[in-house]
């Protein structure tokens, strides 16, 4: 279940190389609600993704760029209505930024690679982190081992 788009020449699955691409760039390369996700921090309706209650097992990837983001073993259900995880698959695969909006204060997750939005983790999450990240199902892709 893959959602490369071939217009994409960022996209690997391989590379680790860090992208730093023009809006109107992503903007071919994604589709319009990738791209109000991924580069305008946008938010998918809940209950929408097709990850929400996904069960197969191997590596959930950002569909922007093909970094992986996390195993299908740290995923859980929160109840929250978007795919969450309780880990990414390694340190450098997210990005934590501050994010003060909509008048609440919360931790914003990126790709560690091309920087898009992906949602925010919160720490009300299961052990053994204790963190539920809370992720656009828009913005990921799967690949089953």
């Amino acid at each position: 279940m893959t959602d490369q788009n071939n217009k994409n020449s960022a996209f690997s699955r391989t590379s680790t190389e860090k992208i730093d691409m023009k809006e109107e760039d992503w903007k071919t390369a994604l589709s319009p609600e990738q791209f109000y996700i991924a580069r305008q921090k946008g938010t998918e309706r809940p209950w929408t993704s097709k990850f929400e209650k996904f069960e197969e097992v191997g590596t959930y990837y950002c569909a922007a760029c093909g970094n992986s983001l996390f195993k299908s073993s740290a995923k859980f259900d929160s109840g929250c209505g978007w795919p969450s995880f309780f880990e990414p698959i390694s340190k450098g695969s997210i990005i934590y930024t501050p994010d003060n909006t909509h008048g609440m204060q919360r931790t914003e997750v990126q790709c560690g690679r091309c920087k898009a939005h992906l949602g925010h983790v919160f720490d009300d999450g299961p052990k053994p982190t204790g963190l539920r990240y809370c992720i656009n199902g828009v913005i990921l892709g799967f690949e089953k081992k």
